[in-house]
């Protein structure tokens, strides 16, 4: 299947391309730019072009996923190019306008279902996230549709049906609402003169986690973000009453109305949900990073495989130092200097399949003389548990001939590794039951 991207250069129309392509639909973008798409192009393995309209009319899905501002212009430009039977998605986060556009410019033997992806150019991959449809109930009966709700089951995205109306009411709150006051939260700091950084050292865990969440918002194209304040419809209203909210709130709290202030806060808090649900999926973020920072200082000294969780690149080395930001890895004769917000630590069988991809298995047998009564199933699994980078340990041989001392046993062990050194570590342990190395 052919899918065209137009605006597929940058932002959520690049991650779409390099989603979509790891789905191996043949992928054409286009932009502006035609350096940059060129580069593009060449980095995913996938077509450029230049043409619009040239795309639309050579691709069995068209995906519009340019600026909110321009969104209408586009599919303007492009209606009367679309092949029949083809299908037209936009990825705005404002549907109402784009709807009306293609109701309107659109011949009939032409599927469309607005669209919004609810996530960024930094994700990764499909599982999990969320994606809103906006058809009409004749759309629903097309072709296309299930063929859409299929591939996106498929790849567990949590799929949410509405009408244009009551996304554009949702997002009012979950977008304009909440990019508004994070804004004009990073904003105040900023007038009174504060270093952020001052402020973490500190910092509740809570108070990390929201400079974390604003920093996320107000990173982002600030030319998108004013369009999803201003082509959602409900903006002005929403940003009105946040303004109230909060007028009324200094004004309690300038008149000293204790009374006052505990009403709004009670009501407020009913009117958040499940607020145990709320709790709980807080604390798990809070313990997440607890949990990896104590995981960082334990190591410390110690060989770890520490992942980029952007480029997906991974470094293995000795821990040198963790500092509140960063931390240094020993790489051979190199350090790497790692900023703990952007990597995680893998675990033993994450880590397991790195080296079963990266490294041979080297494979070395030890003989040691035990007391004769010494169970040979125990020490193999010791050695297992206890010694870093064993693969695997087998009892090959188990030896009570004339060269064994009376009331000895011999036995072999087959030891596999990723590393020589393993193999020292193994006689070190041995040695330290009472065994001798033969």
């Amino acid at each position: 299947m052919k899918i065209g991207i137009i605006g597929g250069t940058k932002g959520l129309g690049k991650t779409l391309a390099i989603l979509l392509k790891q789905e191996n639909f043949e992928i054409t973008i286009t932009g502006r730019d035609e350096n940059i798409g060129k580069i593009v192009s060449k980095e995913l393995g996938i077509a450029y072009s230049n043409d619009n309209k040239k795309v639309a009319k050579e691709n069995d899905i068209v995906i519009v996923s340019v600026p909110i501002a321009t969104t209408n212009k586009v599919i303007e430009d492009i209606a009367k190019s679309l092949q029949k039977g083809s299908l037209l998605l936009d990825v705005t986060s404002v549907k109402v306008g784009p709807l009306h556009t293609m109701e309107k410019l659109l011949e009939k033997d032409i599927e469309f279902i607005p669209t919004h992806p609810v996530f960024g150019p930094r994700t990764t991959n499909l599982n999990g996230q969320v994606v809103v449809l906006t058809p009409t109930d004749e759309q629903k009966e097309g072709k296309w549709y299930p063929k859409i709700i299929n591939f996106l089951n498929n790849n567990k995205v949590r799929i949410i049906e509405a009408t244009a109306e009551e996304h554009d009411d949702m997002m009012a709150v979950v977008q304009v609402l909440t990019h508004f006051s994070y804004i004009s939260t990073a904003s105040a700091i900023k007038k009174l003169g504060i270093n952020i950084k001052d402020t973490r050292k500190f910092a509740s865990p809570v108070y990390n986690l929201m400079v974390d969440m604003i920093s996320r918002i107000v990173s982002q194209n600030p030319i998108l973000t004013y369009s999803i304040q201003e082509e959602n419809e409900n903006g002005e209203k929403v940003r009105q009453t946040f303004l109230d909210s909060a007028k009324e709130l200094k004004e309690v709290l300038t008149n000293q109305d204790k009374d006052k202030f505990v009403e709004i806060a009670i009501e407020a808090t009913k009117n958040m949900d499940d607020i145990q649900s709320a709790l709980g999926r807080s604390d798990k973020a809070i313990d997440s990073q607890n949990h990896e920072i104590s995981m960082l200082k334990n190591s410390v000294g110690r060989e770890v495989a520490i992942q980029h969780i952007y480029s997906e690149e991974i470094h293995i080395g000795i821990l040198k130092e963790i500092t509140p930001d960063f931390i240094t890895l020993a790489t051979g004769k190199k350090e790497k200097n790692l900023k703990i917000a952007n990597i995680r630590i893998l675990n033993d069988e994450d880590l397991f399949q790195w080296n079963l991809a990266n490294k041979s298995i080297k494979t070395h047998s030890i003989s040691c003389v035990f007391p004769k009564n010494s169970n040979e199933n125990i020490i193999k699994d010791t050695i297992k548990a206890s010694v870093s980078n064993v693969f695997d340990v087998k009892v090959t041989d188990i030896y009570t001939g004339e060269q064994v001392p009376k009331n000895s046993i011999s036995i072999t062990f087959e030891i596999q590794s990723f590393e020589n050194s393993t193999f020292k570590d193994v006689e070190k342990l041995l040695k330290g039951f009472g065994g001798i190395i033969r």
